[in-house]
Order: C-alpha cells, then structure tokens, then sequence
C-alpha cells in the first residue's frame, strides 16, 4: 500500500489536468462540429 501513493500523487495530477483539458477541448469541438453541419445551408442560402 505504501508504494501506490507516491504513484497516485505522481500520476493524479496530470490525469485530472488531462480530463479538463480533454473537457474543454470537446466543447469546443462541439461547436466547430455544429459550425460544419450548417456550413451547406448557409452556402445554398447565398
């Protein structure tokens, strides 16, 4: 038991820095998901 935390503390903070970042990035891809779904309409309407 003594061996596994010095790794959770090692190895915890870039997993919970890599989730929000993921977290983060996949709203944004959202958006530019939405964005390129509309871009026809938007071109047929011009």
């Amino acid at each position: 038991m003594d061996q596994f935390i010095p790794l959770i503390s090692e190895v915890g903070f870039p997993v919970v820095v890599t989730l929000y970042l993921l977290h983060r990035i996949e709203a944004k891809l959202d958006v530019v998901v939405q964005s390129i779904q509309g871009l026809p309409e938007r071109l047929n309407g011009q």
